[in-house]
């Protein structure tokens, strides 16, 4: 049995059957127990209105030898038979037997204590004898053919039916489950074979809010994110390769130049050259740093440092570059800051590119504020600038490989990684790196480090 709707569906029947089987056995018994003692109650009451008669049409208990129920229509004793022995004991008054059954012979003597649970049989106010019912438990109280006997048949039908309507109904209900359940995991099912095959970013539809539908919205947000990583990837391996054959290209076209004389040797065709190399050089480390990030293995030599202290030492090393654009650097710690566990060379490079951007986005007049703030259990650490701002439609990819806003950065010797690359040390470093711009306002970049217990 591979198929789950069958399944689900032969599980609600057999639970509701069951259930109502159960239930129909127990109203079947319980109404069969409640009437017989609704009969026998009536049947003791007819009884006693017949012994007082009894005794009033004959003047007392003379002559009776017996007491019997006649007629298939009276309420008690065994199936069959016009006429059949009662099962009770009558005494006098005084407790003399008077009819005992097969129980006690007629005069004798039965004590107080016996006829507690007796029945009195009264004529004019005076009590003339007793009623003791004996032989209950395990008779059948209604004749066949009787209007009571009759009765119960047809709440025996009720319930029958009954069960056989429910028993449809459950069957026709677990179907309609068991596909309600089942279709949803189906398509899901077939939705992985579909992104197997290489359609990355199929969906299912969310026909629910249950948990079938968690599970619908968690693949198409998993299919979604497969399809970007791979149209990242191929993006990525594109500007790789336009990255690298770009000055890879000027170093063969000056190289050939050379080697055939075309261009004769000069002092600034080998910068040129050189710069194209170093260029080469960098992004590789870059794509290295990446790859070690990604893989968990970025050596991170961590030791105790101070926040203003790594801030104070970015300024220094932009400080003639910001000179010579008109831009002011200034450093604001709070004092008594923690100190924070970090690698200062891996934490240099990260406010290094940080710093380089703003450098290269905030014009001349502009200032940059490097400025640090926390507690005791995190220390933040901002770069912001008075720039032109990042694109809000640019803002949630700037942490992404190789994306350019603009695609004349490359000019500039910008591979960019940058932004990637500083996020993957902050977070190797337990903490995180977040961006604020608004164009023509300037841009705040914010790392949050945990502080060194």
């Amino acid at each position: 049995m591979r198929s789950l709707s069958l399944k689900l569906a032969l599980a609600f029947i057999i639970v509701a059957v069951i259930g109502v089987v159960l239930v129909a056995l127990f109203v079947r018994q319980q109404t069969q127990r409640e009437f017989d003692q609704f009969v026998l109650r009536r049947y003791q009451a007819d009884l006693i209105v017949d012994l007082s008669t009894y005794y009033q049409q004959n003047g007392g208990w003379q002559n009776l030898n017996a007491i019997t129920v006649r007629g298939p229509n009276r309420h008690f004793g065994p199936r069959g038979g016009e006429s059949f022995p009662a099962p009770v004991i009558l005494t006098d008054a005084q407790g003399s037997v008077i009819y005992g059954g097969r129980h006690y012979e007629p005069g004798h003597q039965l004590s107080p204590a016996s006829l507690q649970n007796a029945v009195p049989v009264e004529v004019d106010g005076e009590t003339v004898g007793w009623v003791q019912f004996i032989d209950l438990p395990g008779q059948e109280v209604v004749v066949l053919g009787s209007p009571e006997s009759e009765f119960l048949q047809s709440v025996n039908r009720a319930i029958l039916f009954g069960t056989l309507g429910a028993v449809v109904v459950a069957l026709f209900v677990g179907i309609i489950l068991a596909r309600t359940i089942s279709r949803p995991v189906r398509e899901v099912t077939e939705a992985t074979r579909i992104v197997a095959e290489g359609n990355l970013g199929y969906q299912v539809p969310v026909r629910t809010k249950d948990e079938l539908g968690e599970l619908a919205a968690s693949f198409n947000q998993m299919s979604d994110d497969l399809a970007q990583s791979n149209e990242q990837r191929r993006q990525m391996t594109a500007d790789i390769a336009h990255d690298l054959r770009t000055p890879l290209s000027v170093i063969l076209g000056y190289m050939e130049s050379l080697s055939t004389g075309k261009l004769q040797p000069s002092q600034q065709t080998f910068e040129i050259m050189y710069a194209k190399g170093r260029h080469l050089q960098h992004m590789i480390e870059d794509l290295r740093t990446l790859a070690l990030a990604d893989a968990g293995e970025l050596p991170i030599i961590r030791r105790p440092v101070e926040p203003g202290i790594l801030l104070e030492h970015t300024a220094l090393a932009h400080m003639v570059q910001a000179q010579e654009q008109g831009v002011t650097i200034r450093v604001e710690a709070d004092p008594g800051l923690p100190q924070i566990a970090v690698d200062p060379e891996r934490m240099g490079q990260v406010f290094g590119n940080l710093v380089s951007n703003a450098l290269r986005y905030t014009p001349e007049g502009g200032k940059i504020f490097l400025s640090a703030a926390g507690d005791s259990s995190s220390v933040q650490l901002k770069v912001k600038d008075t720039g032109a701002g990042i694109d809000p439609a640019d803002l949630p990819h700037i942490f992404s490989r190789f994306y350019r806003s603009d695609r004349s950065r490359q000019q500039n010797g910008e591979s960019g990684l940058g932004l990637a690359i500083a996020r993957s040390i902050v977070e190797a470093h337990g903490g995180s790196l977040t961006v604020a711009s608004k164009l023509g306002q300037g841009t705040t970049f914010t790392i949050i480090i945990p502080a060194d217990s």
